[in-house]
């Protein structure tokens, strides 16, 4: 049952059939055995009205066996339920293993029911002690009402037992996941991540905890990025600082002239320090929804035309073919065409920084439905599928045929995502190991 709802309603019916079933189960039982009773005691009732009718018409007991009161003739073997004395004692009706004539124990009178005529007794009817009989009957239909609506209280106090029961053992049920999920979520607030809790059912509290062991390896894996994109940005600030001290202690202490190359290196470093720390600034920007925007519709043949331009002069120099390849008659989109330039910027530069000589890359655009796709695609090592699912992670470092070697941030790709989600776009990319790589831009149209 993967239902909540469910269960409990399966549960309440439950408990609600096991109520009745025993309301009926006791009431039935003591009804029939109350009315058993009843029946009884109504023949009983006949029977000590026939004894005193026979003894006020003959004056006696004399030959009361021949005229088969209580339903057993004069000639039956069969042993009678009960037996009748007169006043002294003595059996006048034989039954319960005595016989006319003989005197029964003083005990059985002390449980026998007088047979009254006229107002005195003339005899006493005797029957098993098994019947619990006493001196006095209590009223018949009186009793009988007493006996079942006392079963019917007791069915119902079992009922709401059983009821308190089921109560009991299903709150338990549910309050475990609960208190599971309260302590693992007091730890997570307190700094322990690797909080995992049992996974019961597949019901919402099943649910539950299968989110609340995503959410917390999630923020498990974000504690792991935050701590190496805090390595990582240390590393890549302390190598350019560490060089222009270098230097610059170098030409205070007079051990490097004071050359244009010196002066280069210093300035060169400065300026990778700048663009790493430009870059952050923009990443946390576009991460945060702060990041201006100046949108217009623009064709994307232009886009691609513009990025063809800015690196023909590098792939010249690589020997790599750089290839357009943008139907002239797409629809526009909406996009500020610097920072998409700033995305076409960095994928083309990944591609030329992984794309041998004689290589080539290939920008295209096509339309897919509402959108159109951007596409850069290299002729490099390409990725495998561990790369691929961190390709766009900040200073994430893959295969060694793909890092970085001339001094790039490793923030390019995240802020190029960053970028294309502010305009309510997706980039992803896709590659076949020794295939090149594709990252593909889909954008929605400019709407009329």
């Amino acid at each position: 049952m993967r239902s909540l709802v469910v269960k409990l309603s399966l549960v309440f019916l439950l408990v609600s059939l096991i109520g009745i079933a025993l309301v009926a189960f006791f009431a039935s039982r003591v009804s029939a055995s109350e009315f058993s009773n009843y029946a009884d005691a109504q023949s009983d009732s006949v029977l000590i009205n026939q004894l005193a009718n026979y003894y006020e018409v003959n004056g006696s007991w004399d030959n009361i066996e021949r005229i088969g009161i209580g339903g057993i003739g004069p000639n039956s073997e069969q042993v009678r339920p009960f037996a009748v004395v007169d006043t002294q004692g003595q059996v006048v009706l034989g039954g319960l293993g005595q016989t006319m004539g003989n005197r029964v124990p003083r005990g059985w009178l002390n449980r026998g029911i007088p047979v009254e005529v006229d107002g005195q007794e003339v005899g006493q009817i005797i029957f098993a002690e098994s019947r619990g009989r006493g001196m006095m009957m209590a009223p018949p239909r009186n009793d009988f009402t007493e006996r079942v609506n006392r079963a019917i209280f007791l069915a119902a106090l079992g009922a709401t037992a059983v009821s308190l029961i089921i109560g009991v053992v299903l709150a338990r049920s549910l309050t475990k996941p609960l208190q599971e999920i309260t302590q693992a979520t007091q730890a997570v607030a307190q700094g322990n991540l690797t909080q995992q809790v049992p996974v019961r059912s597949d019901d919402e509290l099943g649910r539950l905890a299968t989110s609340f062991n995503q959410m917390s390896a999630d923020l498990a894996q974000s504690r792991d990025l935050r701590r190496q994109m805090t390595a990582d940005i240390a590393h890549d600030l302390r190598t350019p600082l560490s060089l222009i001290l270098g230097h610059a202690e170098a030409l205070s202490d007079g051990v490097l002239p004071p050359t244009p190359e010196t002066f280069d290196v210093i300035h060169d470093e400065a300026r990778r320090l700048n663009r790493l720390v430009e870059d952050l600034r923009l990443l946390s920007l576009a991460e945060a929804g702060e990041l201006s925007l100046a949108t217009r519709p623009v064709l994307p043949q232009s886009l691609l035309e513009r990025a063809v331009v800015a690196h023909s002069p590098t792939a010249q120099q690589k020997q790599i073919e750089l290839v357009l390849n943008a139907p002239p008659d797409l629809p526009e989109v909406i996009v500020d065409p610097d920072r998409m330039a700033q995305v076409l910027d960095n994928l083309v530069a990944n591609a030329l920084r992984y794309t041998p000589e004689n290589g080539r890359i290939q920008l295209s655009a096509r339309q897919n439905h509402a959108a159109v796709q951007l596409k850069v695609q290299d002729s490099g090592p390409g990725m495998d599928d561990a790369e691929l699912a961190h390709v766009f992670d900040r200073f994430y470092r893959g295969d060694r045929s793909r890092q970085r070697h001339d001094g790039g941030s490793g923030l390019g790709l995240a802020i190029a995502r960053s970028i294309v989600v502010a305009h309510n776009g997706r980039i992803w990319a896709e590659s076949v190991p020794g295939q090149g790589a594709a990252f593909i831009i889909e954008l929605p149209l400019a709407i009329s």
